[in-house]
């Protein structure tokens, strides 16, 4: 989701605001690096190299830091990771080491209690932690050890927060085109006297989906946004639905190649995905003007969308 000060790409100050411009940060799996471009998909440059398959991204504005999770060298080895770095990917370092989280996907921050949150598959796990990477917690565990690793059933993928309402909202994608997707909410904290396994307060909001990946939230609306890498005609897509009530998903982009990122900027009233084919695109919030910004890039994952200080961008 948008961090966002202006509404425009490049802007005039107003109201004592600070001018700002339009950032994307983009996730290239097959090469293990960290993209940085505008929105309409011109001067890309690579930030960050050497990852180990990265996967989910997080932008704090504020603190001038991207945030990103690596998947590690093997699913079924407990060495993903989160790393930081500077805008401009200077200053890097680990925030979560080797050997805490299996697969870290995607990534959101809450900024305010100052915490990351992240699904980890084949961990089958929402966690968090503190943003200098102190107190780990494990809010929902859907299995445990290598047979319920098996299933991709347990496998939570994609994260969204809604932190006024004190709400967590996950994926689990399910087996291949399997149509055993699921989107879940859950409260941000472990009821008393339960714990990451026993919980009793896990809604299942949506079931049947064919493979749903990143999740994004427009609170205002009530509205949540997923990719799903799924196979046509339900997979594949960007889909929208509604956060309080049961009514059919709604295609709103499709045609994809494997869709993985989603980032929502709601003070543009747009979109923007990746797909493991390789492109960018954006697209309104309701999927009409629909772009495709960069094509046969690598095999792409997360996504995010960021109005940095021209101050900052200035010193990329």
């Amino acid at each position: 989701m948008t961090e966002a000060l202006t509404t425009n790409s490049k802007s005039k100050p107003r109201s004592g605001r600070e001018a700002a411009v339009g950032r994307l940060f983009v996730l290239e799996v097959s090469g293990s690096r960290i993209h940085s471009m505008s929105p309409d998909g011109s001067d890309r440059k690579v930030i960050v190299s050497d990852c180990r398959l990265p996967d989910g991204i997080v932008v704090d504005v504020g603190a001038g830091h991207i945030y990103w999770t690596n998947m590690g060298s093997s699913p079924s080895t407990n060495d993903g990771s989160i790393e930081r770095a500077d805008l401009d990917g200077r200053n890097r370092r680990v925030i979560v080491p080797q050997g805490v989280t299996f697969t870290p996907k995607q990534l959101q921050l809450d900024k305010e209690s100052g915490k990351l949150y992240w699904c980890d598959r084949e961990g089958m796990r929402v966690m968090r932690v503190n943003l200098d990477g102190s107190n780990l917690e494990t809010l929902i565990e859907t299995g445990h050890g290598d047979e319920d690793r098996r299933d991709a059933r347990n496998w939570c993928v994609g994260i969204a927060l809604d932190v006024d309402r004190g709400h967590v909202y996950w994926t689990q994608k399910g087996s291949d085109n399997a149509g055993q997707g699921r989107i879940f909410r859950a409260g941000l904290e472990i009821p008393t006297g339960q714990t990451a396994s026993t919980r009793k307060d896990i809604e299942l909001l949506y079931d049947g989906l064919p493979e749903p990946i990143d999740l994004d939230l427009d609170l205002t609306s009530r509205t949540m946004y997923w990719t799903d890498r799924g196979d046509p005609p339900r997979g594949n897509t960007v889909n929208r639905a509604p956060m309080d009530s049961r009514k059919d998903p709604e295609i709103i982009f499709n045609h994809l190649m494997e869709g993985i990122g989603l980032a929502l900027d709601l003070k543009n009233n747009r979109m923007f995905m990746t797909d493991l084919g390789g492109s960018v695109y954006s697209c309104g919030l309701d999927g009409a003007n629909k772009k495709n910004l960069q094509f046969a890039k690598g095999n792409l994952s997360g996504i995010a969308y960021a109005e940095i200080p021209l101050i900052s961008e200035a010193k990329r």
